[in-house]
């Protein structure tokens, strides 16, 4: 995947990305939302490995940057009947709260119903991550159900988490020139 708007890229991750990768990934500052605030100590070794088996068919980790420079991470996950499962992660915080999340995700999304023939986008997030919520809201998911205390982090600490779906219908495309 590549994709381009503006001064922003999302493209598949690719071995010399897997320096960059476990700096976010065992960084627990970055990682903390998603259960881990440890960060998951993996080594760019083990990364590159994890990478070679990456398809357009089964999932992909993809590098977000801005003016060329890395920013940030999504995936997406093929889970069989024209269903992708999505996830993004801003790990430069100076990047944070700038609106890249929505319009990002609307890059992705619009791949994702028009290239890859998907017929539905569904993600989860931390109950707590009111933030992350607030865009999902904004581009159309709807709220399936929270799922209360089904998780522990890393300390052990109980977490819930709320599920989304989408629908192309129900897709608000915050692309100027939407290609969808």
């Amino acid at each position: 995947m590549f994709l381009q708007y503006q001064n922003l890229t999302i493209r598949n991750a690719a071995p010399r990305d897997a320096v960059q990768l476990a700096e976010w990934w065992n960084d627990g500052a970055v990682m903390a939302h998603a259960g881990f605030p440890r960060g998951l100590g993996v080594s760019p070794e083990e990364i590159r490995d994890s990478l070679k088996a990456d398809s357009d068919e089964t999932r992909r980790r993809l590098i977000v940057e801005k003016d060329r420079r890395p920013i940030g991470e999504m995936t997406y996950r093929n889970k069989g009947d024209r269903t992708a499962e999505i996830g993004i992660k801003i790990c430069d915080f100076s990047e944070q709260n700038k609106g890249l999340g929505k319009i990002l995700l609307s890059m992705l999304i619009a791949a994702l119903f028009r290239e890859m023939g998907c017929e539905k986008i569904v993600l989860d997030t931390n109950l707590s991550n009111k933030r992350a919520q607030h865009v999902y809201e904004k581009l159309g998911f709807c709220k399936i159900c929270v799922l209360e205390n089904s998780w522990q982090n890393q300390l052990g600490e109980w977490q819930s988490a709320v599920c989304y779906e989408l629908r192309p219908e129900e897709f608000i495309n915050y692309l100027e020139e939407s290609p969808f």
